[in-house]
């Protein structure tokens, strides 16, 4: 759980300060030539209360802005003779509009173009005189509504999720938690997108060594764009290369929260309409914010049956393939009997089958998510009621190599989290393979590898395995438990909270 060996692993290498794009004095004439064949771009002269003396020029991207705001708040007031008539000198006018003669929720002065454009990118409406601008807040344009999250359903949990909009994301998380030690450190990343990215944590719970190592990440990210979460994801978890997430991405505003309670941070990134939570530990994939919410035995058995189902789904067919090709021993005489019945008239081997239908299922699982969703449900329906029935009917494949395959995949959805059931099904074809070469000894070694594989996984200087590996007896069944609130004292130490025995 060493901080400082993830603060000296740096993803990429921190760039120096980005010269000025544009070397151009601010002007009308020159912001004008940055958004020429811009068709969206809003540049108009007004006469400075009414009278020629001063005729700044007001400037705006349609679309990203609320047109009644740039008309009640900025032109109704340059234009009020009450305001700015008599007004001649260039520094006065500046300061009237800085000081409140134009109203506005943020108002920057601005005198060099980078910074001016930059604020007419992100929904700024620009009053551009000779030598400096004054910009003002009027975002607007259409936005996604907070809604009902759609890929994690709750059951008896809050039903809002994140949005596109970074800072409406920032307010839901400001809603339920009204604690000024939660910290919201916002930078930009993309030298193309100037995406802003939050880290949201909370003063005195979450480690600052891993708040700054986190952030050193992100700031030493030098990409084009981010807009996906594999863009942020890569470059903030310490093996980028391993299949299995070592960060949690949420949709749901509550999961945040309790994760931020827990003493772990969070990112958030406008134009993405979820959260990742920090550091990411195997235990973790396998809770959802409504095991809080439901009764505590309930809950704990349902925890018990996702971990069982994950053996199931990623050991079964091996096994089955092992046992069928190289230990026929193993298996009850009846049962070996009806298996060998049923495969007298199918001309493939076992391993085949196996592998066949395996990859059918993900096939058909990806043909159901790129199609519509009422072709999908119906494509579904087909693959798994017609075209198997006749698969089995036409002797090509045997009833007890469907059954196999439809238990690990069903046992498989019971993995709350996709990217770690995504791992799972890549990691069942690994298995499998290895049975087909080496029987049960393949089995053991593959089991073997993938453990050792998760012991060197490690995120902000937490073990991936932990507390299921390293943790005392409480904490390993905090893990696969939900024990009742009363009882939940103490902060996970795992995640280096600061004040661990603070109740929590």
């Amino acid at each position: 759980m060493n901080i400082l060996k993830f603060l000296k692993k740096p993803r990429g290498k921190a760039h120096p300060e980005p010269k000025p794009r544009y070397d151009m004095p601010v002007s009308a004439e020159n912001i004008a030539l940055v958004f020429s064949g811009c068709d969206d771009f809003v540049a108009h002269e007004v006469l400075l209360g009414g009278e020629v003396r001063i005729k700044p020029t007001v400037c705006f991207i349609d679309g990203i802005v609320s047109s009644e705001a740039i008309s009640r708040d900025v032109l109704r007031p340059l234009t009020s003779a009450e305001r700015f008539g008599g007004v001649s000198d260039l520094r006065e006018a500046v300061a009237l509009m800085s000081e409140g003669m134009v109203t506005g929720s943020t108002v920057k002065v601005r005198e060099s173009m980078d910074e001016l454009v930059e604020d007419v990118l992100r929904g700024f409406c620009a009053v551009v005189l000779e030598g400096c601008a004054v910009t003002f807040e009027t975002k607007g344009g259409e936005k996604r509504a907070v809604g009902e999250a759609r890929s994690e359903k709750a059951v008896k949990g809050s039903r809002d999720c994140l949005t596109e909009v970074l800072r409406t994301n920032t307010g839901l998380i400001r809603r339920r938690m009204r604690d000024s030690d939660l910290k919201i450190c916002e930078l930009t990343v993309g030298r193309r997108t100037g995406t802003n990215i939050a880290i949201l944590y909370i003063k005195g719970l979450t480690n600052g060594a891993m708040v700054q190592g986190l952030r050193a990440r992100l700031a030493a990210m030098d990409v084009d764009g981010v807009l996906s979460p594999s863009s942020l994801e890569e470059y903030i978890v310490e093996k980028p290369g391993s299949p299995f997430p070592q960060v949690q991405s949420t949709e749901r505003p509550d999961k945040l929260c309790i994760a931020l309670l827990e003493g772990r941070a969070a990112v958030l990134a406008d134009g993405l309409p979820m959260g990742f939570i920090l550091p990411g530990t195997l235990s973790e994939f396998f809770k959802v914010p409504d095991d809080v919410a439901g009764h505590y035995i309930v809950a704990s058995a349902i925890t018990l049956v996702r971990y069982v189902s994950l053996v199931v789904s990623l050991l079964l067919p091996a096994v089955y393939v092992a046992v069928s090709m190289y230990h026929q021993e193993m298996l009850p005489t009846k049962l070996m009997l009806s298996i060998i019945e049923s495969r007298q008239e199918v001309p493939f081997s076992t391993a085949v089958e196996v592998l066949g239908m395996m990859l059918a299922l993900e096939l058909l699982q990806e043909a159901s998510l790129r199609l519509p969703q009422n072709i999908g449900d119906t494509m579904g329906i087909i693959g798994a009621l017609i075209v198997g029935q006749s698969a089995v009917e036409a002797k090509v494949i045997s009833p007890a190599v469907v059954i196999i395959a439809a238990i690990a995949g069903i046992t498989g959805y019971t993995v709350p989290d996709q990217d770690l059931s995504a791992a799972m099904r890549l990691f069942r074809f690994a298995f499998a393979g290895l049975a087909v070469a080496l029987g049960l000894f393949g089995i053991v070694i593959g089991v073997i590898l993938l453990v050792w594989h998760l012991s060197t996984l490690e995120n902000l200087g937490v073990p991936y395995l932990w507390p299921l590996a390293g943790g005392n007896a409480r904490e390993v069944s905090r893990a696969v438990l939900r024990w009742p609130v009363r009882s939940q004292k103490h902060r996970k130490r795992g995640f280096n909270v600061e004040n661990a025995r603070e109740r929590a």
